[in-house]
């Protein structure tokens, strides 16, 4: 039996974006994508720290866990693999607050804008999941910095979409029964159902 087939780092770069988009397809990071995309400048500076942590946290979790965790080193003299959860949080955490410290200094609006969403981006489901994914699927290290910076893309487009719809029907009228949560989990959906469209373009498992 030959090697397995390893999906193009470029494949998964594209699926990762649109039709495996980790927000619209894995229904992950939802609670600040519903939060902040009240406006297209809070959404796109979301976003692009979502974009950052991702592409930089998930390459440097792939690197502690095959290098370090399940290198299976004689000095370690135990399997640290159970350890990967507390691990990966503990690096996205550090990037958080590195990039806090950044906006804090140099966009204080935005930094007063995103409020406890922006630390709260360490326990950002879609970020954490993009490195158990990575190690679900068993990609080798340049699918995994494709699948990094394809995710965060995908989740900043995804938010940035949202905020543009939710900013064209603030002037709509809308039922009042639909009116906030409901018309933004309705839109969600139609979005998340045409980029389902794509699926013929690239897609993974």
């Amino acid at each position: 039996m030959g090697e397995p087939q390893v999906t193009h780092a470029a494949v998964i770069f594209v699926a990762a974006i649109i039709t495996n988009n980790i927000l619209l397809s894995d229904f992950l990071g939802l609670c600040s994508f519903v939060a902040v995309s009240k406006t297209m400048r809070t959404s796109f500076g979301l976003g692009m720290a979502v974009v950052f942590v991702m592409s930089c946290t998930t390459p440097l979790n792939y690197a502690i866990y095959h290098g370090v965790l399940a290198a299976n080193a004689p000095l370690l003299a135990a399997d640290l693999t159970h350890l990967k959860l507390v691990v990966f949080i503990m690096v996205i955490a550090g990037f958080v607050q590195f990039l806090e410290m950044l906006i804090e200094r140099f966009s204080p609006v935005l930094y007063h804008n995103l409020g406890i969403f922006l630390p709260l981006i360490t326990v950002n489901c879609a970020i954490l999941g993009a490195s158990l994914f990575m190690l679900e699927r068993g990609y080798p290290f340049a699918q995994t910095v494709a699948y990094g910076v394809g995710s965060g893309l995908g989740w900043a487009l995804a938010i940035c979409l949202l905020a543009g719809i939710r900013q064209r029907l603030q002037h709509a009228d809308i039922p009042a029964p639909l009116r906030g949560l409901g018309i933004t989990m309705i839109v969600t959906g139609l979005i998340a159902i045409a980029f389902l469209g794509f699926s013929g373009l690239a897609r993974i498992q």
